[in-house]
């Protein structure tokens, strides 16, 4: 009996690998992708659409021009998707102008839609950039940068106009006449009818004018004269040899004080005035008073 015993378990221990190599190979048989020696699962295809510069190949548009210069060029949509698509498109950053700014694309087609950037005639020399923008009905946006040089002769030049004093401060405004940015410096002095009442020396302003635009700027002055005649200059220069000056004249006079001073007089003379007209009545009623003596004359009848 214990040899019938030990035959059943060595029978059980050599089933027991077979039995556990079953389920291994039974997976295995399951239905997978078929792909071929060295190759892997082919990936999902593109969904959606796409915006990008015409032609293939570029990341971004880039252009060079001078001022008062049209550029041209194109901006491909590619619709993958297998429904049709309708986009809106604008620029930003640039004077970006399209053929159309609605396009409707087909599905699995795409669609060239040329536009144009202007270069502003007062625009200054150096890179500017700007953006494309489409945007699908459902709020989906795609967008290409541009890349844009201005050339043409770097010119520094401004005007320092419309000076004029205020209370404790000077004010004026910059206009950048050239074609380049500036970053100014500013000079003030003020003479007056004794000699010099302000002296700054050149600092630089916090501001960076680009070409055509003008700035309305202030400088305080909470120590001016009180009483004076004072003319002031402002002197402005710029890198590039860029200088401007701008004069004005202001007559200080401390209209408070000469009102305070004024009220005093006025309440003085009134009454000094009350005074005499009081001290004229004692006067005429002690005439009144005076009894009058009447002396008749008499002589001979003849």
């Amino acid at each position: 009996m214990p040899s019938a015993a030990r035959a059943l378990c060595l029978s059980l221990l050599t089933l027991l690998p077979l039995l556990g190599a079953a389920p291994t190979t039974a997976a295995a048989g399951r239905p997978g992708p078929v792909t071929g020696p060295g190759q892997s699962p082919p990936a999902a295809g593109p969904t959606g659409w796409s915006l990008a510069p015409a032609g293939g190949g570029r990341p971004s548009f880039y252009a060079e021009g001078t001022p008062g210069t049209v550029l041209r060029d194109t901006v491909s949509v590619t619709n993958r998707s297998a429904e049709p698509v309708t986009l809106r498109l604008r620029g930003t950053g640039l004077r970006v102008t399209f053929a159309g700014t609605g396009v409707r694309v087909p599905a699995r087609t795409r669609a060239d839609v040329p536009f144009t950037v202007a270069v502003p005639t007062a625009a200054g020399t150096g890179d500017r950039s700007g953006t494309i923008v489409a945007q699908d009905g459902h709020g989906g946006t795609r967008t290409v940068r541009i890349r844009l040089r201005v050339g043409g002769p770097a010119l520094s030049a401004l005007t320092v106009e419309k000076p004029a004093v205020h209370a404790d401060r000077i004010t004026y405004e910059l206009v950048n006449r050239g074609t380049t940015v500036l970053v100014p410096r500013l000079a003030v002095r003020a003479d007056g009818v004794f000699g010099r009442v302000l002296d700054r020396a050149p600092r630089t302003l916090p501001v960076r004018l680009a070409p055509g635009r003008r700035l309305r700027l202030s400088e305080p002055w909470p120590d001016r004269p009180a009483l004076d005649a004072v003319d002031v200059r402002l002197t402005v220069t710029a890198p590039g040899g860029a200088r401007a000056t701008a004069d004005t004249s202001v007559r200080f006079v401390p209209w408070g004080a000469i009102g305070a001073g004024a009220a005093v007089v006025a309440g003085a003379a009134a009454a000094l005035a009350v005074r005499r007209r009081g001290r004229g009545r004692r006067t005429a009623g002690a005439e009144d008073e005076v009894p009058r003596t009447e002396i008749e004359l008499t002589g001979a009848v003849m």
